[in-house]
């Protein structure tokens, strides 16, 4: 069974399916058919809801994608569909008034991403009304009213309706663990079981993929797993932190971070989407590993009672495979804070800029000393199989002057580094190219005037 708030109605769910999604379930049991399916895999917003959950003493809403949510996941927390704002809200009036709907199909989901602006959602307070909603996608072309729509209704914290009360009474009956020690014991015992962070890809093996997930565990609520802890010496992420909760922390640690992370889906996918299982599905596209793996992060591993802790870059062993033994389980990533004299470059090149998949993902980390570079990190994301360094362009650049011929040696030796793939994101001779490139433009930045880079 499930419990769950839906507009100060607790709803119970008896024997809820783990595959099943919100989406799903609001359009064919509650009949809420406001929200739609536009495709299936986290991408459109179409199908974005509120869900909201108690962060301390106050009440905490985010939009998410309802498509790729299931149903499991809403256990013990609060629901807003775009049927609870009545269609009296602010937001809705100004998208009326304006013309923000044409066709209408994704308005629901537009008017609900805007709406969590309006009550400072998470992932929104102090976000430009661009950045809102970079995870809905309008088929008609009419961002121009919608953007005015969304500016025109101001930011403020919505008062508690009780809904915080109202949380707290109840209990949540899916049973998922909640704690640490507690998901230990289960994947030691049960270690064939499916862990589920945010669904942000594993959802898309249901939805498009129609595969059998088998025993999932859900790991969203537990605390230990969700802890941000910055120090002097290095930022530490428990595995479920979400990308909208890690924002700033990683922006504070550099600026490229919080840049990579803003660039990472929508905000409905930053709230869902973990740094653990970002990193645990061993994807080569995957945004936040060539960065981290650049600045010497280490990985926390544990199985049962025992820990051990790698280099990040040891565990993705080969495509679809990370060193990662039955019953263990990601825990957290400690990441090494770079000193005053590092050089630190992260960029991500994609088709569109806003809620897209990695083309090449490039991370730079080099100390120079004077004019000497002293030492070099150097990882590629969509290069290989596995997000990796590059052990040539490494060599050629450390001990070596920083100079323009020998920044072209080490622009040349990526070529040697990786074997890209020809793919619908760029082919193998692109992925070369603008690897290349990315080292150069490093130096150029430092050397050229600015009119030069910028036309």
């Amino acid at each position: 069974m499930i419990r769950f708030l839906l507009d100060g109605e607790t709803i119970e769910v008896d024997e809820p399916d783990s595959a099943a999604t919100v989406l799903e379930y609001l359009r064919y049991a509650l009949r809420r058919t406001g929200t739609k399916e536009g495709c299936a895999e986290g991408d459109c917003g179409a199908c974005t809801v509120l869900l909201g959950e108690l962060a301390g003493d106050r009440l905490e809403w985010r939009a998410v994608n309802a498509c790729i949510l299931f149903l499991p996941m809403i256990d013990g927390k609060a629901l807003k569909t775009v049927e609870s704002l009545g269609g009296t809200h602010p937001v809705q009036r100004e998208m009326v008034e304006r013309h923000g709907s044409q066709c209408g199909f994704c308005t629901p989901g537009f008017v609900m991403s805007l709406y969590g602006r309006s009550i400072g959602a998470a992932g929104t307070r102090g976000v430009p009304v661009g950045d809102v909603i970079a995870g809905n996608l309008c088929r008609c072309t009419g961002y121009g009213p919608i953007l005015a729509a969304g500016e025109a209704v101001p930011m403020a914290v919505e008062q508690d309706d009780g809904t915080a009360a109202a949380l707290r009474a109840i209990e949540p009956a899916y049973g998922h663990p909640s704690t640490a020690d507690e998901l230990a014991d289960l994947l030691l015992a049960n270690p064939e079981t499916r862990i589920v962070a945010g669904a942000t890809d594993v959802g898309l093996w249901v939805t498009k993929q129609l595969r059998d997930l088998g025993p999932t565990v859900f790991i969203g609520d537990i605390a230990e797993l969700r802890q941000i802890e910055e120090g002097p010496e290095a930022l530490t992420l428990g595995a479920a932190v979400r990308y909208s909760e890690a924002r700033e922390a990683l922006a504070r640690l550099h600026p490229d971070l919080g840049e990579l992370v803003r660039r990472i889906g929508g905000v409905q996918v930053r709230n869902a989407g973990t740094i653990g299982g970002n990193i645990a599905n061993g994807s080569p596209i995957g945004d936040m590993p060539p960065a981290l793996i650049a600045l010497d992060a280490e990985l926390t591993l544990r199985r049962g009672a025992e820990r051990r802790t790698i280099a990040l870059e040891d565990f993705f062993l080969g495509y679809g495979k990370q060193d990662r033994a039955p019953g263990e389980f990601v825990e957290r990533v400690r990441i090494p804070r770079p000193s005053r004299d590092m050089l630190v470059r992260v960029v991500k090149l994609s088709k569109r800029f806003d809620s897209d998949i990695s083309g090449v993902c490039g991370a730079f980390a080099l100390r120079i000393a004077d004019g000497v570079v002293t030492a070099a990190r150097v990882a590629f994301g969509g290069m290989a199989g596995i997000p990796a360094r590059a052990p040539g362009c490494e060599a050629a650049l450390t001990g070596k002057a920083w100079t323009e011929a020998n920044v072209e040696a080490a622009a040349q030796a990526l070529a040697r580094d990786y074997t890209p793939l020809d793919d619908l994101r760029g082919s193998a001779a692109y992925r070369r190219k603008v690897a290349a490139n990315l080292l150069r433009r490093i130096w150029a930045e430092q050397h050229e005037p600015v009119s030069v880079l910028h036309g």
